[in-house]
C-alpha cells in the first residue's frame, strides 16, 4: 500500500517533471521576461544608435608570404596597426590634437585573409570617419614601407660586408700572384696554380654577394608598391531598422533565459505541489475529481464537469447528512461547487457560508429554489457548509460545517507545509477528509492522485462501509461495529470490508460510554 512516508522515501532529488510543470505554469513569468528584454533590447537601440562607421581594406605583402601561412603575419600587421605609433601618425596627417590612447580605441582591423586586412572607424560624423579611415590606411602603408625598406637594407649591408671582407682576401691572393711574377720569388708553380684557382673562387663569391645585395635593394620596392588601399574608404550607411531588430532579437534571447532560469529556480526553492499525487501525499486523501481554472467569472466547458462533480458529492451528503467544502486558494469556485452541490440534493438543502469574503452569499442568486443560503454565524444545522482552510482559519469552528469535509484545492497554491498543517488539523478535529477537488491541474498532469490506504474515508469505500455500519450507528462515518473487549477501558472496533482484499481498519475510540450509548465517537484514533 502507499503510504506518504513511502513516497517521501523514494521521491527524487530533483524531480524534472514538477520542475517542467512549474515552468509552464510560470510562463507569464519567462513571457514578461522575454518582452522586457524585447524592450530592453530596442531601447538601447534607439537611444544608443550605431556611431558613423567608414571601412576600407588594404593589400598587405609580405617578403616572408608562403602559400601554408596560417595568418601570423597578418595577425602582426593587426597587432601593430592597433598601436599608438601608427594612430599618432594618422593624426599628425590630419592635423589633430586627439590623444593617440584615445584614437585606437576608435577602430578596429580584422585580417579577413593572409594578405587582406579591413579596418573600420567610428567618428562623429560620416565624413570624419571616411577622413580618419585614409589617415590610417596611409599612415599604416608608410610605416610597413619604411619597415621593410630598413629590413632589405640591414639584409643589403650583411652582404655587402661579408662582400667585401672576402674583397680583402681577394686582394691579398691578388698581391701574392703579383709578387710571384718578381725573379725573387719562392712559390713554385704548384702553389701558383692553388693561388690562381682560390683568386676564381674569391672572386664568383664576390660577385654573388654583390649581386644579392642588389636584389635585396630591388625587391623592396616591388613589395612596397604591392602594399596598397584596395577598397577605397566609404561610410557604412545601414538601415535603423537592423540595429533596431538586432538588439530586440538578443535581448528577447537574454530576457527568456533569464525568465525560464528564475522559473525553474522558483520551482525547485518554493515547494508548492502540483501533480496530483503530490497533492494527495500531503493531505493524506484522494484526488477525486479536477475542476478547470474560471475566466472573468465564466466556466465555459467546465460548467458540466463541475456539474458531474457535485452530483457526485451531493450522494455523498445524502448518505452522511452534513458536509463541508473547505477551500484552499480557491474561493469563488468552492462557492459555485457548493451551490451546484446543493442544488442536487433532494428536498430543501442549507448553505452556511463561512468564506472570509462571503464568496457564497453573492452567488445566491444563482442557488435556485430550495437552496437557503445562512451566515456563518447563524446557530443552524448544515448539510453544507463552505469554509476556508487558508492561512488565518479558525479551526475549532471547522466541526459545525460538516462530520467529512470535501477539500476544493488549487495546484500550487500552498506550500506543502500548509498541506500538512491543514491535514494534521483536520486529523486533530475528527473530520475525514472523503477527498480533494484539484482546481487547475496542469493539463499534461499523468500522475497518479488515489491512496490506497485510506478506503475508510475515501468515496470508493463508502458504499462498503454503510452496507457494514449498524443500524444505530449514526451518521458518523467511523461508527463502530462491536467487536471483541481489548483491554479495561478500550473496545476494538473492527470496520467490515465486503470483499476479502479490502484493508481492515482498527479504531481505538476513546472511553467515552455516553459516545456509544448516543452511536458516535468524539475522536477516533488509528490503532
Amino acid at each position: 500500500m502507499t503510504t506518504p512516508d513511502s513516497n517521501q522515501n523514494t521521491q527524487p532529488l530533483l524531480d524534472l517533471q514538477r520542475v517542467l510543470i512549474a515552468i509552464r505554469r510560470r510562463r507569464r513569468l519567462w513571457l514578461s521576461a522575454a518582452v522586457l528584454g524585447l524592450l530592453a533590447g530596442a531601447a538601447l537601440a534607439v537611444l544608443s544608435p550605431t556611431p558613423p562607421t567608414a571601412v576600407t581594406r588594404l593589400l598587405v605583402l609580405h617578403a616572408e608570404d608562403a602559400p601554408n601561412d596560417s595568418g601570423t603575419l597578418i595577425k602582426t600587421d593587426v597587432a601593430i596597426l592597433e598601436t599608438t605609433r601608427i594612430a599618432g601618425a594618422a593624426l599628425q596627417r590630419l592635423g589633430s590634437n586627439e590623444p593617440p590612447e584615445k584614437f585606437v580605441q576608435s577602430y578596429t582591423a580584422t585580417g579577413l585573409t593572409n594578405n587582406v586586412l579591413e579596418l573600420q572607424v567610428t567618428a562623429r560624423s560620416h565624413g570624419e570617419a571616411v577622413a580618419k579611415a585614409q589617415a590610417l590606411a596611409d599612415a599604416f602603408i608608410a610605416d610597413h614601407g619604411q619597415r621593410m625598406q630598413a629590413a632589405a637594407d640591414a639584409e643589403a649591408q650583411a652582404l655587402l660586408g661579408q662582400r667585401d671582407q672576402i674583397q680583402t682576401e681577394l686582394n691579398e691572393v691578388d698581391r701574392q700572384i703579383a709578387a710571384s711574377a718578381n725573379r725573387n720569388s719562392q712559390i713554385g708553380p704548384a702553389e701558383l696554380q692553388s693561388l690562381y684557382a682560390r683568386r676564381a673562387d674569391l672572386t664568383s663569391r664576390v660577385s654573388d654577394f654583390t649581386n644579392q645585395a642588389n636584389e635585396a635593394k630591388i625587391g623592396t620596392p616591388q613589395l612596397a608598391a604591392g602594399t596598397q588601399i584596395v577598397d577605397a574608404p566609404r561610410p557604412v550607411v545601414e538601415s535603423p531598422l537592423t540595429p533596431l531588430v538586432t538588439n530586440a532579437g538578443i535581448g528577447l534571447g537574454f530576457g527568456l533565459v533569464a525568465g525560464l532560469g528564475l522559473a525553474a529556480v522558483m520551482s525547485v526553492v518554493r515547494d508548492r505541489p502540483l501533480l496530483r499525487r503530490d497533492i494527495a501525499t500531503h493531505l493524506g486523501a484522494s484526488v477525486i475529481a479536477q475542476l478547470p481554472k474560471p475566466r472573468r467569472g465564466r466556466w465555459g466547458g467546465g460548467a458540466a464537469q463541475r456539474g458531474r462533480v457535485a452530483a457526485t458529492l451531493a450522494r455523498a451528503v445524502g448518505e452522511t447528512g452534513s458536509i463541508s467544502v473547505l477551500e484552499l486558494g480557491c474561493a469563488r469556485v468552492a462557492a459555485m461547487l457548493a451551490l451546484d452541490m446543493a442544488r442536487h440534493l433532494d428536498g430543501p438543502a442549507v448553505v452556511v457560508d463561512d468564506l472570509p469574503h462571503r464568496e457564497v452569499t453573492a452567488l445566491s442568486g444563482e442557488a435556485g429554489e430550495g437552496v437557503r443560503v445562512v451566515d456563518g454565524s447563524t446557530a443552524e444545522k448544515a448539510r453544507i457548509g463552505v469554509g476556508s482552510v487558508s492561512p488565518g482559519t479558525a479551526w475549532t469552528d471547522l466541526r459545525r460545517l460538516g462530520s467529512e469535509t470535501v477539500l476544493v484545492v488549487r495546484a500550487g497554491k500552498a506550500e506543502a507545509a500548509w498541506l500538512h498543517t491543514v491535514a494534521r488539523q483536520l486529523a486533530d478535529l475528527g473530520i475525514p477528509i472523503i477527498g480533494i477537488v484539484l482546481v487547475a491541474p496542469d493539463p499534461r498532469d499523468r500522475t497518479d492522485g488515489t491512496l490506497w490506504d485510506g478506503l475508510h474515508t475515501a468515496l470508493r469505500g463508502r458504499a462498503a462501509f454503510a452496507a457494514a455500519r449498524p443500524a444505530n450507528a449514526g451518521d458518523h462515518p467511523f461508527a463502530p461495529i462491536p467487536g471483541s473487549a481489548a483491554g479495561k477501558g478500550e473496545q476494538t472496533v473492527t470496520l467490515k470490508p465486503v470483499h476479502a482484499d479490502l484493508p481492515t481498519k482498527q479504531f481505538t475510540p476513546v472511553d467515552a460510554p455516553e459516545a456509544h450509548m448516543n452511536g458516535k465517537l468524539p475522536l477516533d484514533r488509528e490503532g
